[in-house]
């Protein structure tokens, strides 16, 4: 089978391009990608480092290196909760606030042109045909050979 012909093949070039174009717009506001996406999906009562991990497909260490930028530019601060001094949140400031709702036009108007684009029943097969491939893949078992991974 060639590469071209497989599923992952095409899942990985429209997000790389979906990203590219996020990153594109998101360098005219002085943020990448990655942080408008962060700051979309940090709450207003803050964040568990642990749950922003979660939603980028990180560990919490990998987080770090981003979120001290964040705070470098001002975007962010990090509290260590009182009870327990392993758990820290993350909260906006209002330099945050502000590139968030920028970040969140952003996707709401990429959202709109797709959805002009896309008839109804084409968007609908499509999210049923992701939230598929999604669950097939969690729940892909490796195959094992002789008792043993192969790898």
């Amino acid at each position: 089978m060639k590469q071209q012909e497989t599923i992952d093949y095409f899942l990985k070039v429209v997000w790389q391009n979906m990203a590219n174009t996020y990153n594109q717009i998101a360098s005219g506001f002085g943020i990448t990608q990655a942080i408008g996406y962060v700051l979309i999906n940090i709450d207003k009562e803050g964040t568990a480092v642990s749950q922003l991990a979660g939603l980028l497909g990180v560990k919490a260490t990998s987080l770090s290196r981003m979120l001290n930028n964040m705070e470098d530019l001002g975007l962010i601060y990090r509290e260590t909760s009182a009870g327990d001094k392993r758990s820290v949140k993350v909260y906006l400031t209002d330099f945050g606030r502000e590139k968030r709702q920028l970040a969140k036009g952003v996707v709401i108007s990429f959202n709109e042109y797709l959805n002009e684009n896309l008839n109804s029943h084409e968007k609908n097969n499509l999210i049923q045909s992701l939230q598929k491939v999604n669950k097939l893949t969690l729940a892909y078992k490796i195959p094992v050979e002789n008792g043993e991974n192969k790898g």
